[in-house]
């Protein structure tokens, strides 16, 4: 059976729903995208810059300098020695730094 692909693929009730009327009265409607979200219950999740963390706890292992290592006296970053870019008055500066 042949196809006819020039018909319209909506039927009459799914063109009606879309009229321009009908998009322009959910246009005006203020509440048709709005979410409904309770704004207690959001703002719980939200971390505020310089909010007081005293009572979290530190869940990695700190591991002291290694011997292949060094600290940048520019950034203070501990770095692989493979990263020393320069010395200047005894004291190594990382690639990033220089």
């Amino acid at each position: 059976m042949a196809t006819d692909y020039d018909a319209p693929r909506k039927s009459d009730e799914e063109i009606g729903e879309d009229s321009i009327e009908e998009l322009k009265s959910r246009r005006n409607d203020k509440n048709s995208g709005k979410v409904d979200e309770d704004e207690a219950e959001a703002a719980e999740t939200f971390e505020l810059p310089g909010a007081d963390l005293s009572h979290e706890e530190l869940t990695v292992r700190v591991l002291p300098r290694q011997a292949d290592e060094f600290t940048c006296a520019g950034c203070f970053l501990v770095k692989h020695r493979s990263q020393i870019a320069a010395t200047k008055n005894g004291l190594p500066y990382c690639v990033d730094c220089v």
